[in-house]
């Protein structure tokens, strides 16, 4: 959910101090990167799955109060809004037979987590956008009880000073306005982390922002909002235009969204740090009580708590994440392409493919990234999320390609080259890539699926909400059984 913050109401004398705390901040952050020893001894992968509530009914369940206090374990947090939860799983090495624990301790407790909350009536759904969820859900009693939600809520409309407008073109166009951010709490995703140096931060993120298409070619899961069929990851609009500050005219200016996927290849992770502070005013200016020259004069390492609350509210597809762990810092690229689901054995996949890409992409003596530009890059992100399997995909050395032929052809053998290097065993690579090689043979992932099924349901006479709703039954249903979408029936 984010860092916390304890009030909502800021002065214009406490925007001023920020400013210049975050500015201080930087500053000292560069002398950290330059000076300090960052822990890279254990590289550690981690993971955040957020999640849907639904009811008996499957129509959204704002409970995530009460399903909390029944699960009662700090890995499951709020999120947004009141139908969501988010769960954390706790950081990793990648060798050996470690994903494969990873599956059965992440089964595990989401298993526990369900039957908890079942005794409420409220069923836990991995899914990129919740497709019962329809605007009068979001009209009162949907935000989760958080003084940051409220004062996020309040500052994105300060900055932007009008309503929402979302506009989203597909198969059946969405146009509505919203006084809320509401619309932003419809995005669960999964977030996977990687631990880096500081000198192997730039080609790792570099190399993530080249894999973004690829990943949400493959890993799909969100065409439905509100009822209307659009993009194949509509997630990746819906966030974009939900959270914008910029009303039409600092649109037209040029001004950057705070949901972005960047405009440049970088050198370093203060490239990006600096973007955030040069480009982005502050959303949430809280200020701490550290001095952060003091701290690092004294031989510690800062907690640059302005900083990171800063970069908590600047929301790129691949994150630049500063953490401190038992006194030393730590970097990490945090990957926020993918939605959540449809299985655990799905999501492990897609972090295997990435994972195993990552490794070998950021290693290549002549990387892709100087062979392409980051316009094409942003391009394909763009016509992924759009058209899923059916986009079309600039790739060095390949020209325009299918996501099937990218992966199959080239990005498959990589993954199992980089997760050997990694130490990977041979069962567990077989086990998660053949997942994906399979989704890319069949053409058929969660977004897929949820078309093809509700169309299926239409055609034997079920209006649109019912239909969605009898989907999501048989995907739940799915889900538990943890059988990769690709194998899932399609009804007659």
């Amino acid at each position: 959910m984010g860092e916390e913050v304890k009030g909502g109401d800021f002065s214009r004398a406490q925007r001023r101090e920020y400013r210049r705390k975050v500015q201080l901040c930087l500053d000292v952050f560069e002398t950290i990167l330059a000076q300090s020893t960052f822990e890279t001894d254990r590289p550690l992968i981690g993971m955040e799955i957020e999640c849907n509530l639904v009811d008996d009914d499957y129509q959204p369940a704002m409970t995530n109060r009460e399903v909390l206090a029944s699960i009662a374990d700090p890995a499951y947090q709020t999120e947004l809004g009141a139908y969501n939860i988010e769960f954390n799983v706790p950081p990793r090495p990648l060798p050996g037979q470690a994903a494969l624990e990873l599956e059965n301790d992440v089964r595990a407790s989401l298993n526990v987590a369900e039957s908890r909350a079942n005794q409420s009536g409220t069923h836990i759904v991995m899914i990129g956008i919740l497709p019962t969820l329809m605007p009068e859900h979001l009209t009162s009693g949907w935000m989760s009880e958080s003084t940051r939600y409220q004062a996020l809520n309040d500052s994105i409309f300060t900055a932007r000073g009008e309503d929402i407008v979302i506009d989203i073109e597909g198969p059946e166009r969405l146009t509505l306005q919203s006084a809320t951010i509401a619309p932003e709490s419809a995005c669960t995703s999964m977030q996977l982390h990687l631990q880096v140096s500081p000198a192997d931060f730039a080609p790792n993120w570099n190399a993530a922002q080249l894999l973004a298409a690829p990943q949400l070619a493959l890993g799909a899961n969100s065409p439905y909002f509100f009822g209307h069929q659009l993009w194949e990851e509509t997630r990746i609009e819906l966030f974009t235009q939900a959270t914008d500050t910029r009303p039409d005219e600092l649109k037209a200016q040029g001004v950057r969204p705070r949901v972005w996927f960047g405009e440049r290849w970088i050198t370093s992770i203060f490239d990006l740090f600096e973007e955030n502070v040069r480009y982005f005013p502050s959303l949430l200016p809280e200020l701490s009580d550290e001095d952060p020259a003091a701290e690092l004069a004294a031989g510690r390492t800062p907690q640059l708590h302005e900083l990171r609350l800063h970069n908590g509210t600047i929301y790129r597809w691949n994150r630049p994440v500063y953490d401190v762990v038992n006194g030393r810092p730590h970097l990490r690229v945090e990957n926020r392409v993918l939605p959540a689901g449809p299985t655990v054995l799905d999501m492990l996949a897609n972090s295997a493919f990435y994972y195993g890409c990552l490794h070998m992409l950021s290693r290549e003596d002549r990387p892709l990234w100087t062979r392409m530009s980051f316009g094409a890059a942003h391009h394909n992100f763009v016509e992924a999320a759009r058209h899923g399997m059916h986009a079309r995909l600039y790739w060095p050395g390949s020209g325009d390609v299918t996501p099937d032929e990218l992966v199959l052809r080239e990005l498959l053998p990589l993954a199992h080259e980089g997760l050997r290097q990694r130490g990977v065993a041979a069962a567990v690579r077989e086990r998660y890539l053949g997942v994906i090689e399979g989704r890319a043979k069949t053409g058929r992932n969660g977004a897929r699926w949820q078309v093809a099924t509700v169309e299926a349901l239409q055609r034997r006479g079920l209006s649109r909400p019912d239909a969605l709703a009898e989907m999501l039954r048989r995907y739940c249903q799915e889900m538990h059984s943890n059988e990769p979408v690709h194998t899932w029936a399609v009804p007659a």
